[in-house]
């Protein structure tokens, strides 16, 4: 189990209040300075979460206190609330190569350009992508829940039109490959 971490960034009084209740606590909490801030790589996680007094641009996950004061009894169910919002929106990112594949919004992006994809895009992709190399009777038997031995030609004609998509909003014709063994995305 991964455990939560809050970081209190340059607040004293806040830290010392949520170290003294911190046995009550379902996360760690960890004192942060600008010192600490450049020496740890702080990245996109769903199980950190930094307090801040006011918005810094280079923090990510920072939840802002602007109003104060606040109930602890609601300031702790904010950070909470907070710590599962990071988590549902971490876990719906996926890396593709240098594309991302939000499945939240159904749209797969490359720098400053995303398009839409349907739900069976992504599952195709997602399904390539984590096998590699996958022959179309198991794209229809695992994708579309078609039977094996069923001759259709779906699973060629969405690869198709997925790759043209692909091509058209990216330029990229090399997505989803066809090799002797099957599909792959590099």
């Amino acid at each position: 189990m991964n455990s939560k971490n809050l970081f209190v960034y340059e607040y004293q009084i806040l830290y010392e209040i949520l170290t003294e209740i911190s046995e009550n606590l379902n996360f760690k909490i960890i004192k942060l300075n600008k010192k600490d801030l450049n020496s740890k790589g702080f990245e996109q996680k769903s199980n950190l979460l930094i307090i801040s007094s006011q918005k810094h641009n280079q923090l990510e996950n920072c939840l802002v206190l602007e109003k104060t004061p606040i109930k602890l009894a609601k300031f702790i169910e904010l950070i909470n609330v907070n710590f599962l919002k990071n988590k549902f929106l971490n876990q719906s990112d996926f890396k593709i190569g240098e594309y991302k594949l939000d499945l939240n919004s159904r749209k797969i992006s490359l720098k400053n350009k995303s398009i839409n994809l349907t739900e069976r895009e992504i599952n195709l992709i997602i399904f390539i992508h984590q096998e590699g190399n996958v022959g179309i009777k198991e794209i229809q038997k695992k994708v579309w829940d078609y039977s094996s031995n069923l001759e259709t030609h779906t699973v060629e004609t969405h690869i198709y039109r997925l790759r043209k998509k692909i091509k058209d909003a990216f330029n990229d014709d090399e997505f989803i490959l066809n090799e002797k063994d099957g599909y792959c995305i590099r």
